[in-house]
């Protein structure tokens, strides 16, 4: 069980998570959207996962390999998007690490891997305790859906705060 003031502040973690590290440039307005529906289809998925003994967190960003993400994230660069982004996907999990570990001790976070969306439906035989998705729009024109999903081992029940908002330092993890 997940209580409601749990599921409040995983929304601002990934709130303040995507708004401080989804950005490539300091400054890009970023918007977060929580969704009541699906969101929109999208071809590919960086899965990266935040597990603690009580839980398992799956962060899910969804993105199109389309001229604006890959002007935006990879511009000139001789790397592919899905590498590029993979990079930001990590920085984003990170920033809500930071944040989730100052409620559960020992965390441990994945390492970004990439599928096809196809595999997005069979997240229900995680039989999910929460689930909630997200459209993120930077600069107006870069678009990436997000999916939050928790598998809860006990219950979990925190309060992460009204103002979350992820350290920007350049700290290194090492897991």
């Amino acid at each position: 069980m997940i209580s409601e003031r749990a599921k409040e502040s995983l929304g601002r973690i990934f709130s303040g998570a995507a708004r401080s590290r989804l950005p490539a440039r300091d400054g890009d307005p970023c918007e977060v959207v929580e969704l009541r529906g699906e969101p929109p289809p999208h071809a590919q998925v960086v899965v990266l996962t935040i597990s603690s003994m009580q839980f398992r967190l799956l962060l899910l960003l969804h993105f199109d390999d389309d001229a604006p993400m890959r002007d935006y994230y990879v511009g000139e660069a001789e790397r592919t998007l899905t590498e590029a982004f993979m990079e930001v996907a990590n920085l984003c999990c990170g920033a809500m690490n930071q944040q989730l570990v100052q409620h559960f001790a020992d965390l441990g976070m994945s390492t970004p891997y990439a599928l096809s969306s196809a595999c997005v439906p069979y997240l229900v035989t995680l039989k999910p305790n929460y689930v909630a998705r997200y459209d993120v729009t930077i600069n107006g024109a870069v678009r990436v859906g997000a999916t939050l999903c928790v598998c809860a081992s006990a219950p979990i029940d925190f309060d992460a705060g009204e103002s979350v908002e992820a350290d920007s330092g350049g700290e290194l993890e090492l897991f």
